[in-house]
């Protein structure tokens, strides 16, 4: 059984930083692309970052430059380094593993809130 579990996520000030991780099991996911995902209320889901399987990172605009995405496949482990972090940053951030089948975590909230 394939899980994705998220954990990291909490309230945070404008300006703070948090990193998120992501436990995936079940998978190799040295054989997947990994990544992040939010949801804001209200919202569609947007994509924030993602790695493939070598070194090449990709990141949605609105996070470039403030947050980095990376990963150890020897732990099955994927970060989110979250620096600067906006109020818009306000979500639940799923971790997502794409390849021959795509899977999802069932989320971390992050909360930007002074």
């Amino acid at each position: 059984q394939v899980q994705l579990v998220e954990s990291g996520g909490g309230l945070v000030q404008p300006g703070g930083s948090l990193t998120l991780s992501c436990v995936a099991s079940g998978l190799a996911s040295s054989d997947h692309r990994m990544g992040w995902d939010r949801q804001a209320s209200g919202k569609e889901r947007e994509f924030v970052a993602g790695i493939g399987t070598g070194v090449d990172t990709y990141y949605g605009d609105s996070v470039k430059g403030r947050f980095t995405i990376s990963r150890d496949n020897d732990k099955n482990t994927v970060w989110l380094q979250m620096n600067s972090l906006k109020s818009e940053d306000t979500a639940v951030y799923y971790c997502t593993a794409a390849g021959a089948v795509d899977y999802w975590g069932q989320g971390t909230q992050v909360t930007v809130s002074s």
